[in-house]
């Protein structure tokens, strides 16, 4: 059966580009199109060697760049702009995200078809809310509903920190979560076992969907808060873990600012670094007096733990 795939339409000033396109990648493997009109007439002499260029080429707007990325529904579309969005403002890129050929508020429920009931680790199994609840089989279950909001589980970020709080969560911990997107994270780890959790975003739509998912699964303050702002304004205390699933330029950025957020001995889990930021995101751990303990990778992510 023939199934159509969804076009996002990324515009971003021309300065951004490749950062923009780095991020772009991290949700589809096989590469993205680019239109940047920012060197039209430099590029033409040089590589072309033509100083005549049509005007049509010469009325695109030179300033902005726009990426094209397409995604099969099987790969879910509206989680996948979802992250885009996150990263993009996490990032400090000003951005504009327009879906094509069909409205946004079709494919952001159409995708939901493909997302089923997925055991995560040994001891979560995260279940849509438009699913019938299956049998655990001993697993915690979690129920989601990410509406616009990143973070269903499927996304290779979100399994690995998923898996790693598993690992570290055995009973009574408290957890900050940094960018906390749908809840996910936050959600899960009070199923696992801890004392409480605290998720922080600065797009209301992502606290409002994370407030909603902690109410499907029966959470509310004080075991779990969300909380709209940025890391310094909205959150107070210390943690025994901080996650931290966002981009390498935003977790460089944070990372000198997670440390008075952790108790003595505490963790910092990160996620959501493609491979090729690794380097930098070590170099500015080091900087900020961290630790790597642990090192987790999937499909060319990564998952640091530190100290």
């Amino acid at each position: 059966m023939r199934m159509d795939w969804t076009e996002v339409k990324i515009t971003v000033p021309a300065a951004d580009t490749d950062r923009a396109a780095d991020i772009a990648n991290m949700v589809v493997p096989y590469g993205v199109y680019i239109e940047d009109y920012s060197d039209l007439i430099e590029g033409a002499r040089e590589i072309a060697h033509i100083d005549l260029i049509d005007e049509e080429l010469l009325s695109r707007d030179r300033t902005r760049s726009v990426i094209h990325v397409y995604i099969s529904p099987e790969e879910n579309p509206a989680e996948a702009v979802a992250f885009l969005r996150e990263r993009y403002t996490a990032a400090g890129i000003p951005h504009e995200v327009l879906t094509g050929e069909v409205r946004e508020d079709d494919w952001a429920n159409n995708w939901k078809k493909y997302f089923k009931p997925l055991p995560v680790g040994e001891r979560l199994l995260i279940c849509p809310t438009w699913e019938d609840t299956p049998e655990a089989a001993g697993r915690a279950l979690l129920h989601i509903d990410p509406g616009m909001a990143f973070g269903t589980g499927g996304h290779d970020t979100t399994r690995l920190v998923l898996e790693t709080l598993e690992n570290h969560i055995h009973g009574g911990e408290t957890l900050l979560d940094v960018g906390c997107g749908s809840g996910i994270l936050s959600i899960a780890a009070l199923l696992l076992g801890a004392k409480s959790a605290v998720g922080v975003d600065i797009d209301p739509l992502a606290v409002k969907t994370a407030v909603e998912n902690g109410e499907l699964n029966g959470l509310r303050p004080p075991a779990y808060s969300i909380r709209q702002g940025n890391l310094v304004d909205a959150v107070e205390g210390t943690f025994d873990i901080v996650a931290a699933n966002i981009v390498a330029d935003a977790i460089i950025a944070l990372s000198a600012g997670i440390r008075p957020f952790l108790k003595p001995g505490g963790l910092y889990i990160m996620s959501g670094i493609i491979d090729t930021r690794e380097q930098d995101v070590l170099g500015a751990l080091a900087r900020c007096g961290f630790t790597v303990r642990e090192r987790l990778e999937h499909g060319g992510w990564l998952c640091l733990v530190a100290q």
